[in-house]
């Protein structure tokens, strides 16, 4: 059966761990631009169809880029404008944010966006209200919930498999299209995306891709450009967050290789026809 494929289309600055790892005032070196394009590549070599979960910071600085994605046949989604966490900031933040960064991508590709990411996972037990805004603003669907826990984002309450999020005592038409994990001893563990995908040996990786097949479910694979990038300048981290953020860079695009060649891949739109 098909996978989805998604990546969060962002510079490699940005981080959340802490309010000051990067400030879109300053300026930076650019990596996108050659990253997104190995990645292109690489999915057109193994017929994979991706979700590019687009920061519109990122589609305002390089249009082109959004439109060479769009004419290779992925879909391009929305994960808002500024990378800033959603349980911290206000219900109007949250929809300037997202609506500005909504518009923005809209308007170079002609379309409409039916999809939205938040950065790092921050739609949380502090910031359900943001269901409601991203179905007001015309959103088909949501790809924020991780079903785990950690001390930055999850939801460990939420279904393994999509669903359509209740809130205020009513059932969303939005559909919730949660993080993949595998179920072991009572609790979800992930493993398809972001430091479990670089953590883990390509074994593991698949034989929970194949898991989650056996389920009746497409995986949910997720990356980042910088997550390719073994030469990527580096953050003022803690060693904790180092770690996080960079282990396993260097075997990651060879690791994603292999996944590519033995699984086939589709974007979230063209798997649920939505």
């Amino acid at each position: 059966m098909k996978n989805i494929l998604t990546i969060d289309l962002e510079e490699w600055f940005h981080a959340n761990y802490h309010d000051d790892v990067f400030d879109n005032q300053k300026s930076y070196e650019v990596r996108i631009l050659r990253n997104t394009e190995r990645l292109l590549t690489l999915f057109e070599e193994n017929k994979a169809q991706a979700t590019f979960f687009v920061l519109g910071y990122v589609a305002e600085k390089h249009p082109q880029l959004i439109r060479d994605i769009v004419a290779a046949g992925h879909e391009i989604a929305s994960h808002g404008y500024a990378h800033q966490l959603i349980y911290k900031q206000t219900p109007s933040e949250f929809k300037e944010d997202v609506s500005q960064a909504k518009q923005r991508v809209e308007d170079i590709i002609g379309t409409s966006v039916k999809g939205y990411r938040a950065p790092s996972w921050s739609i949380t037990p502090k910031s359900l209200w943001a269901w409601e805004i991203l179905q007001d603003l015309g959103f088909v669907y949501d790809a924020s919930v991780f079903p785990i826990e950690t001390y930055l984002y999850g939801l460990p309450t939420a279904p393994r498999f999509p669903y359509h999020p209740k809130y205020n005592g009513k059932i969303l038409k939005l559909l919730e299209v949660p993080s993949s994990t595998v179920r072991v001893l009572n609790k979800n563990l992930p493993f398809a995306g972001g430091f479990y995908f670089r953590a883990l040996p390509y074994p593991v990786i698949a034989q929970c891709i194949k898991t989650v097949n056996k389920e009746g479910q497409p995986a949910i694979v997720y990356l980042h450009p910088r997550e390719i990038d073994p030469n990527q300048p580096r953050l003022t981290l803690s060693g904790k967050e180092s770690l996080i953020h960079y282990y396993g860079i260097n075997g990651c695009e060879q690791k994603l290789i292999r996944v590519l060649k033995k699984f086939e891949f589709t974007s979230i739109e063209k798997y649920y026809r939505l």
